[in-house]
């Protein structure tokens, strides 16, 4: 049999087409922050109760990480340009229908679905990378990718705060679902013509069914009581925990039956044999529990405990936001020199940035603080920047390309996952002293200590990484290892700097 060899786009084509991916990754995360300081809006505008507020911000995220790794497998076998521009146009107008919900009932259907729509968007985009950029060009790709992960994220409560201001509190929650609209108008026009037809290595491979169902079950089983942990109040909750544990063992060894048989799994489990994939995906799960929580507690700080209000509270952490994109573009022209180490300096500054913050509360209490905390979200946005883009760029570049959207959506799933988990664990730690205590000041500073504490334990991850690969050679980021590459009709072919 002979291999077929993909030709990439030329390269002004390659990257505009990188642009696209990026604009559609970019407001599907902005969504995943953005409604945070809508709530007070949406309470006030559609009347919202707590448990409809609590589904528009987590019902989100539970279907984003529903959908990741089937969405992920079917670009794989199906073509990726044709489920990213499906998912795409179905968040488009998931994100209008959001924004003329006439009743709270309606907003969480459209928000599940708009959920959904994202999980699909997301592995596409690691995916494409993979085939459309060999050697230090994927490095480089993977390096803009990281950045837009973490300024998207830290810039939703800045847009949102900007939206509700401009717009008015009664009607500012819809303008955050609509600013989704020109975006993914302008990217799926522009994907039509720029996003490369490359061959699909997988045409004629089973989907696997059986696993999805059994890998979405364990997921919603393990992420349900997370995003509902507040709403939720009796314990009986973490019974589905070893529910999820117990249908996610079943679907690994379903997954090595696969393998065993010849069949196409859902999820290559010879994937966790390279270091790089597992530890990166670990790294990024345990980041995203301590990174995401910190805009969640402050926004909810900032307007319910000092009174700022939406564009106050997003203003505050726009030194986080663009000391990211700073941290992110140095991290990924300095990944292929110096690897695991940048995201070892990164981690190390944002547990300092956070702890910054915490003494800030301390020497500027009250309605100063937003300036006194400009300079430790400064450090944090760059330690942020730096962890970010380096990561997914270690973890993802030596996948096999006909591998590359399952792996972006286990690595994505990670981090629905960790953010949950996070907001669980910290919001626990945050809500509980307010309940027993009253003092919001406490109450914020404990939550940034778990925070951190969480950061800590991904910093230990990635220095024992370093510390591992002291003893072997560290991964050539620039060429594949031999027998992982691109695969068009079945056979594997190294990719090599400027094939």
């Amino acid at each position: 049999m002979s291999t077929v060899q993909a030709r990439p786009a030329p390269d002004e084509r390659r990257w505009k087409a990188l642009g696209v991916c990026l604009a559609a990754g970019f407001i599907s995360l902005l969504d995943t922050s953005i409604v945070n300081v809508a709530l007070p809006s949406l309470e006030r505008g559609l009347g919202a109760s707590e448990a409809v507020q609590s589904w528009v911000v987590s019902g989100y995220a539970l279907t984003f990480g529903l959908a990741l790794v089937p969405a992920g497998r079917l670009g794989d076998m199906r073509g990726r340009r044709q489920a990213f521009l499906i998912g795409l146009a179905l968040f488009t107008v998931a994100s209008l229908a959001c924004g003329l919900a006439a009743s709270p009932t309606w907003l969480v259907v459209f928000r599940l679905i708009q959920g959904t729509a994202a999980g699909m968007v997301a592995p596409q985009t690691s995916g494409l990378i993979q085939q459309m950029f060999p050697g230090d060009e994927r490095a480089k790709a993977f390096g803009v990718l990281g950045t837009v992960i973490g300024v998207s994220t830290a810039a939703g409560p800045l847009v949102g705060g900007l939206l509700i201001d401009a717009v008015g509190t009664d009607d500012g929650w819809r303008w955050v679902f609509f600013v989704n609209l020109p975006i993914g108008v302008a990217a799926f026009v522009a994907g039509l013509r720029l996003l490369p037809r490359l061959p699909v290595a997988g045409k004629h491979e089973e989907f696997d069914l059986f696993g999805v169902l059994l890998l979405g079950a364990g997921v919603f089983a393990l992420m349900l009581p997370l995003v509902q942990e507040q709403q939720w109040t009796g314990r009986e909750k973490w019974a589905l925990v070893p529910v999820a544990l117990a249908l996610l063992g079943a679907f690994w060894a379903w997954e090595r039956r696969q393998g065993v048989l010849g069949r196409a799994p859902l999820v290559d489990l010879a994937l966790f044999s390279l270091r790089s994939f597992t530890l990166g995906a670990l790294i990024s799960l345990t980041y995203f529990a301590g990174f995401t929580t910190v805009f969640f507690l402050y926004a909810l700080y900032l307007q319910n405990g000092l009174g700022y209000s939406a564009l106050a509270s997003g203003l505050t952490v726009l030194p986080f936001a663009v000391a990211s994109a700073i941290g992110a573009a140095i991290g990924g022209r300095l990944v292929v020199r110096h690897g695991r180490k940048l995201v070892v300096i990164g981690l190390g500054g944002v547990a300092l940035g956070l702890l910054g913050v915490v003494a800030a509360m301390e020497l500027a209490p009250g309605r100063n603080l937003g300036w006194a905390s400009a300079l430790p979200l400064l450090v944090g946005g760059i330690g942020s920047g730096m962890t970010v883009s380096p990561n997914t760029t270690l973890t993802l570049t030596r996948v096999p390309v006909n591998r590359a959207g399952a792996a972006g959506g286990v690595l994505q799933t990670g981090q629905r996952v960790g953010s949950a988990a996070g907001i669980a664990v910290v919001g626990s730690v945050y809500f509980a002293h307010l309940a027993n205590h009253g003092r919001t000041d406490t109450a914020m500073q404990l939550g940034l200590l778990s925070s951190v504490a969480i950061i800590l334990v991904a910093l230990v991850l990635a220095v024992a990484d370093l510390r591992d690969r002291k003893s072997g050679p560290e991964p050539d980021l620039a060429g594949e290892p031999a027998g992982w590459g691109r695969e068009e009709d079945g056979t594997a072919e190294p990719v090599r700097p400027g094939s």
